[in-house]
């Protein structure tokens, strides 16, 4: 998998690129792969600190 923020930069040129050329399909794959990135670091968040409450849960850590 690649680096965190990796599709949102990807999406974004994506869609500065799609500005830039007018072309609208462009511009909304790039929109949609900065959500993509932001729905993944948020789900990643998510798990991070459930991991965090279980850890702190589980006597024997």
């Amino acid at each position: 998998m690649a680096g965190k923020g990796t599709e949102k930069a990807k999406g974004k040129m994506k869609e500065v690129a799609g500005k830039a050329t007018g072309n609208k399909r462009l511009e909304t794959e790039g929109r949609t792969d900065q959500m993509k990135g932001k729905a993944r670091e948020a789900g990643d968040a998510v798990r991070d600190r459930a991991k965090g409450v279980r850890d702190s849960l589980d006597p024997e850590k």
